[in-house]
């Protein structure tokens, strides 16, 4: 649902100079905590109607770092394009017999197929509660082989992990000091929606990230154990030691403070103490989920994301993004066993975590998606792969237009008119246009897109109504 401003967007823009010194005190102690809102000034300054809790909506980022193989993640099955395929990658090609089946609705009868370890993915997609994007990237402008070869506005630091990374979680591609990501200026916006201001609705399994940086609203980091939240240490327990421990810090922080850094890391901790024990509460009280979860660090993560959901009503929220890390796949070696492991953890996952999200009542109103640094080279450097550009997204929900494929899938043979060398492929649809299509469905209006993705005009009209790919539906 869209939400309604009650002034301008010059206004919303303007205001996030207001209280300068006190912004200034946000952007210094990011570095060193955390936990809880910083940006206490945009509470003051509620510009947008609350709307029922019934219209939760949570995003949830799943990002595989390090480049996913993401051409051996989805593979054309039809003969001539397997064989171009199977051509172009040699040893690390699936055989086209172990390959999972799909029936994509989209794609003018092509055929394709998953990874063999992708079984639950591939039953979510034929549900209709899975959809691909097809040779997504990071882009400054729409570009060919000609703007590649003559580097006319290529994004900044291309086929490099850091900057690959920073790009896909600003979504600024040509910006190198930029230190707010989309998420960051997509909860500035939406944080308002939520009746609780003292909890961010920005949410990390992973600590600090760019991803969820923002102006005015910072990521709150919790943990995969327990009841999520990151006590102060022994803050539980109630011998005479702790209870010293906790008084002597109370009295502490409610000193006032003549220095303002002083003053505001004390309010930090404070308001971090105070989001912690509030935190731990509501996901003890919340309703428990008996859908079983692997037992590896995402399935681990990704049950602790459908707690927090199930305990949005005593959260007092109807808006959240999740962080969510994944390593390794920066597979330069081994790359058939060593991607068929990321992939059987991805699907297992994804496949427990959708199930939970039906258990609670909530499928409809969550949408998990992929991002990735880059795709890979097609072709081997002996049994790994090498980094590339393009490469396919996933996107998991109920409210999924699935069974598609959203993009243009490239042809995959070398010397394409996509190819800038060994199978690494120019991006045919945009980082910007994938994140808009999930902005608009988590509450941006189209007006919003300007402040959370400056580069999309150079892709989509966005003031020209619908969305740009059409992979969500409200």
């Amino acid at each position: 649902m869209t939400h309604h401003k009650k002034y301008s967007r010059r206004t919303f823009i303007e205001s996030l100079g207001l209280g300068c010194a006190h912004l200034g005190a946000t952007t210094l102690l990011s570095g060193v905590t955390n936990i809880g809102l910083i940006g206490s000034a945009a509470a003051a300054n509620r510009s947008f109607a609350k709307t029922s809790l019934m219209d939760y909506k949570a995003l949830v980022c799943i990002y595989l770092a390090g480049g996913n193989d993401s051409f051996n993640m989805l593979v054309p099955t039809d003969q001539e394009p397997y064989d171009d395929y199977k051509a172009s990658r040699t040893n690390i090609a699936i055989p086209k017999d172990d390959l999972l089946g799909v029936n994509p609705k989209n794609t003018n009868g092509k055929k394709f197929g998953l990874h063999p370890n992708l079984s639950n993915i591939q039953r979510l997609f034929e549900n209709g509660n899975a959809a691909f994007v097809a040779n997504c990237g990071v882009l400054q402008e729409p570009t060919d082989i000609d703007k590649f070869n003559q580097k006319i506005k290529l994004p900044f630091g291309l086929f490099s992990h850091s900057h690959q990374q920073d790009r896909w979680q600003t979504s600024l591609p040509r910006d190198a000091q930029q230190n707010v990501g989309w998420g960051g200026r997509l909860a500035d916006i939406l944080q308002q929606n939520n009746t609780n201001q003292s909890l961010s609705m920005s949410i990390s399994l992973d600590g600090s990230n760019l991803f969820q940086r923002g102006n005015r609203v910072q990521s709150y980091t919790i943990k995969n154990s327990e009841n999520g939240s990151t006590l102060l240490n022994g803050s539980k327990k109630d011998n005479f030691y702790e209870q010293l421990k906790r008084a002597t810090l109370d009295d502490v922080l409610e000193v006032k403070h003549q220095n303002i850094l002083k003053q505001a890391y004390a309010d930090v901790i404070s308001g971090s103490k105070s989001n912690s024990f509030e935190f731990d509460a509501a996901l003890a009280r919340g309703a428990d989920i008996s859908t079983d979860f692997p037992n590896s660090k995402l399935g681990k993560n990704l049950r602790m994301v459908a707690r927090t959901i199930a305990a949005r009503d005593i959260l007092n929220v109807r808006n959240q993004t999740f962080f969510i890390s994944v390593g390794g796949f920066d597979n330069h070696a081994d790359n058939l066993e060593d991607h068929s492991g990321r992939m059987k953890t991805l699907d297992e996952a994804l496949g427990a975590f959708y199930k939970a999200l039906e258990e609670i009542g909530v499928a409809n109103s969550v949408t998990a998606y992929t991002m990735s640094d880059f795709g890979r080279k097609l072709i081997t450097n002996g049994d790994g792969t090498d980094h590339a550009w393009g490469g396919n997204a996933l996107v998991v929900g109920g409210t999924v237009d699935g069974q598609k494929i959203f993009g243009q899938y490239p042809e995959l043979y070398l010397g394409s008119s996509l190819d800038t060398g060994g199978g690494r492929f120019i991006p045919t649809t945009s980082a910007d246009e994938y994140f808009a299509e999930l902005a608009l469905w988590f509450g941006a209006s189209s007006s919003d897109l300007e402040y959370i993705l400056p580069n999309i005009g150079n892709f989509w009209d966005y003031r020209s109504g619908g969305t740009p790919l059409g992979f969500l539906s409200s």
